[in-house]
């Protein structure tokens, strides 16, 4: 589960590298976050040439956790590390 102060990796090409978590927004046991939810997050590496520079606050949402999932086939699956996306296109189609 991702819980606030936990250190993300980022898994699009925002410019941004690696995410510091403020508060889950949209997750299912208050202060944590899993797999989908929405979650407010601080810019702590950027590239250089990037628009997104360090410090800046965002909304992500968690597309890979280190705490393994369960399917509906009875499988589970369990990644390496905790990754998110940005969400840029939130503004243009007028979204919080």
């Amino acid at each position: 589960m991702i819980q606030m102060r936990t250190w993300l990796t980022v898994a699009d090409n925002s410019g941004a590298r690696k995410l510091t978590c403020i508060m889950p927004v949209g997750g299912d046991a208050g202060l944590q976050a899993g797999l989908g939810d929405v979650i407010t997050a601080a810019v702590k590496e950027a590239t250089p040439e990037s628009q997104v520079k360090k410090g800046t606050v965002v909304k992500a949402v968690v597309v890979r956790m280190r705490k393994e999932r369960r399917r509906k086939d009875g499988t589970y699956i369990r990644l390496r590390r905790n990754s998110r996306r940005l969400f840029r296109w939130l503004r243009r189609f007028g979204r919080p």
